[in-house]
């Protein structure tokens, strides 16, 4: 993580930019995609930065995407386009479920995902298991769009390591979501995408019909090979049907990618996913309809190439990994 620098002797301009002996200057967060890569954007200003017993975590007002919450310096989600990634990994399981009724969410401290899956009428209980409370409680604070979600009596948050209480639970549910953190050498989550874990921990925990859900990671034309091919490919080797799916997210400079997985069929037709949308969610979805998720599924030629030639399985012991990390710095 780099530090993060105030300017005391300068003045802002119209402009919001900080002057310093007559140079502008402006506050920027980067966050390094790859060895000679990196992305970037100003920020208006940094809101709160500091640090948890687990990890690192920022809120930044930023000039292109409104508030964006960064940990370990990753960027999670910004206000503008959050919706995306939240729609994309919530509504199709659900959607592709009969009768979802109870939900066991993996992280997702940020409350978002809650946030959407407590918008289905159907859904009676959303157990929400994160590590870090300090982040939970951060998110309380301050992501005022989820404050409603954390109030919603459906919602049983508990603050627990996610395989721990899904190994101490002896009740099943429709739907698992895997909203964790990137798995990045040395984090605290790379083990939650392990053939062993989704084999031995989740499967078990689902109904006969349930579905689980879970993000992948980079999923672009160069992106994809990182971890999104490979958690496709251990999904394989534990469920009967997998579904891979993503969506270009724009504060990620990336496509993103959802990996859906049953041992029931997904045969809900384009009709039937719309109807079900007016039927069973509160509210009208941003981003995800029956033709968008038949267009985020239907993945590029290079992209299910990859997927169809991949055998890497994603264990403890032969992980693969994002690359990574973000700083701030004064430009």
């Amino acid at each position: 993580m780099g530090e993060i620098s105030a300017f005391s002797n300068g003045n802002n301009n119209e402009n919001g930019h900080v002057v310093v002996g007559g140079l502008r200057k402006s506050c920027w967060y980067e966050e390094e995609i790859d060895n000679d890569l990196r992305w970037c954007f100003a920020l208006n200003s940094i809101l709160h930065t500091g640090a948890t017993q687990y990890q690192d975590i920022q809120l930044l007002d930023t000039k292109p995407f409104g508030k964006a919450l960064v940990i370990d310096g990753k960027l999670q989600s910004a206000e503008i386009d959050e919706f995306i990634y939240h729609e994309c990994l919530v509504h199709p399981p659900l959607l592709y479920h009969s009768n979802p009724r109870s939900i066991f969410i993996m992280g997702g401290g940020e409350g978002s995902t809650a946030r959407e899956l407590l918008r289905h009428k159907t859904v009676d209980k959303v157990v929400m298991c994160d590590i870090d409370e300090e982040v939970v409680e951060f998110c309380k604070s301050y992501l005022e769009v989820n404050r409603e979600a954390f109030s919603d009596p459906r919602l049983d948050l508990i603050i627990n390591d996610a395989r721990a209480e899904l190994e101490r639970r002896e009740e099943q549910y429709d739907i698992i979501v895997g909203d964790l953190a990137d798995p990045i050498e040395g984090g605290p989550c790379y083990q939650l995408y392990t053939k062993s874990f989704y084999e031995f921990i989740v499967k078990p925990r689902l109904n006969s019909n349930g579905i689980f859900v879970t993000q992948a990671g980079p999923a672009g034309i160069f992106s994809h090979t990182e971890v999104f091919s490979c958690i496709f490919n251990t999904l394989k080797q534990v469920f009967k049907y997998v579904v891979p799916y993503s969506a270009h997210i724009p504060s990620y400079a990336d496509t993103w990618g959802w990996v859906m997985a049953s041992d029931t069929p997904f045969v809900t037709t384009v009709d039937e996913l719309d109807m079900r949308i007016k039927q069973r969610i509160k509210g009208e979805n941003r981003y995800l309809d029956g033709k968008t998720f038949t267009s985020a599924s239907t993945l590029s030629k290079a992209v299910r190439k990859s997927l169809k030639n991949e055998t890497h399985v994603y264990s403890e012991g032969n992980a693969r990994f994002i690359y990574g990390h973000g700083k701030h710095n004064q430009a």
